[in-house]
């Protein structure tokens, strides 16, 4: 074994030592130079280690020609070097960016594919860093974009690494060279109308004639901007457990923040906190739309403003900033007769209701509100059921999903509001179980 083979795998495996022992390691195979490289180590590795089972995974995009024969030839690779292979067929949605449908379709496949306790390992070099923070800073990103590249990240139930971040593309190439590896060359890697090829091919011989060094210094600035970012969640996630406080609709299992908490701090350290938050429930505005926030924030008391993100809304209600997405945004369905009340009911798209104590007598009936109902209260008499929800501060947001028993046209309880959800004697319950986060509601 060469001594260059010898350094590269070393710090290959040094790299990889904190997942010893996970089930598995996936290698994304796309056949070209960088993920055969990855998958010639590991495979030359496994022969002298005892590492987790290898398998390889290769994404069909099928968006030129020449891919069509990319499948077969990471075949015989794999098969050459005795590690299994899975291939996935996607279908990459039409949009404006090609490149970035391309990528979600294949990060799609790759969550789908990935176990508990198994690691999804990409080829990703040292320059790809640096074309990536070159790339995101004529963005306008901020720190966590010019972070570049996390070496590590969740992925579904696995894990994400990229154990070459500190690995040139150079050292590759010689390693594949001196070991005669054969890889696919893909002709859209020099198609100069993609953004990050033309910093490849245009930019960056440019930057590295002047600065030779310009690859390592610019890898090495967005580690720094790493390190600036985990400093930046330690404040969020500070600023958050002060804003994190119990509410009184708890029970509706939405992520939810207290306002004034919020309002407290900095307009940095809230844009900051806001972030850190909804990372992980939706893609996150540019800087040039965290107006939306500021309208949200500053609304008066009775107004209900609403800030539109990508994947889902944020509301206020009830002193607090509320996460709204999937089916909480989807009209229901009606519901109607509940035929036998002494079972579960389960709401289309809503949850699941529930009758305990002594049920009343029927038929029953479950309805959503739709205005001008009318409850009667024991010593309170016949009561408007807006007037009612106002009292207890409902959000808007709730209201129109609150399911309310009805028996004729006598409203009759409302679920889960302690004092309406039952009979006047407490001898009966309405109970809403509302779906969970699995079920896509919330």
């Amino acid at each position: 074994m060469s001594q260059s083979k010898i350094d590269l795998a070393a710090r290959l495996l040094l790299n990889l030592t904190p997942w010893r022992n996970a089930k598995t390691w996936r290698i994304a195979f796309s056949g070209g130079l960088d993920s055969t490289v990855l998958l010639h180590l590991l495979a030359s590795l496994a022969k002298t280690q005892s590492l987790p089972a290898l398998s390889a995974i290769h994404i069909h995009h099928g968006l030129q020609a020449a891919a069509d024969a990319w499948p077969e030839h990471c075949q015989l690779i794999c098969e050459s070097l005795g590690v299994p292979l899975q291939v996935v067929h996607v279908q990459v949605q039409p949009g404006a960016s090609l490149e970035r449908a391309a990528r979600d379709a294949r990060y799609g496949a790759f969550i789908e594919a990935i176990e508990a306790n198994e690691l999804l390992l990409t080829a990703q070099h040292r320059d790809d860093q640096a074309e990536t923070l070159l790339f995101r800073l004529l963005r306008g990103a901020g720190v966590r974009g010019l972070s570049g590249m996390p070496r590590q990240r969740l992925l579904g139930r696995g894990q994400l690494l990229r154990p070459l971040l500190d690995v040139t593309r150079a050292e590759l190439e010689g390693y594949a060279t001196e070991h005669q590896l054969s890889w696919i060359e893909d002709p859209s890697n020099q198609d100069r109308q993609f953004s990050r090829n033309y910093l490849r091919h245009q930019v960056f011989p440019v930057l590295t004639a002047r600065w030779p060094q310009a690859m390592a210094t610019m890898a090495r600035s967005a580690a720094h901007l790493g390190e600036a970012q985990v400093l930046l969640d330690d404040l969020a996630k500070i600023d958050l457990s002060q804003a994190s406080t119990p509410g009184d609709f708890d029970w509706l299992g939405l992520p939810s923040l207290e306002l004034a908490a919020l309002q407290a701090l900095s307009l940095a350290r809230q844009r900051n906190a806001l972030s850190h938050w909804l990372e992980p429930l939706t893609r996150l505005p540019d800087s040039d739309h965290w107006s939306g926030w500021d309208d949200l924030r500053d609304a008066t008391g009775d107004a209900r403003p609403v800030w539109r993100l990508a994947d889902g809304e944020l509301h206020r209600a009830a002193g607090r900033v509320w996460w709204l997405s999937a089916g909480w945004l989807s009209p229901l369905p009606g519901v109607g007769d509940w035929p036998d009340p002494a079972l579960p009911l389960a709401l289309p798209g809503n949850g699941v209701l529930t009758l305990t104590g002594q049920i009343p007598d029927g038929p029953l009936q479950i309805r959503y509100r739709e205005g001008g109902e009318v409850m009667d209260l024991p010593s309170r008499g016949h009561r408007d059921l807006k007037r009612l929800l106002n009292e207890r501060g409902v959000p808007q947001f709730v209201r129109g999903r609150l399911p309310l028993l009805f028996k004729g046209e006598q409203l009759l309880a409302v679920s889960n509001l302690q004092g309406l959800d039952g009979g006047a004697l407490g001898n009966w319950n309405l109970h809403w179980q509302l779906p969970s986060e699995d079920q896509g509601l919330s």
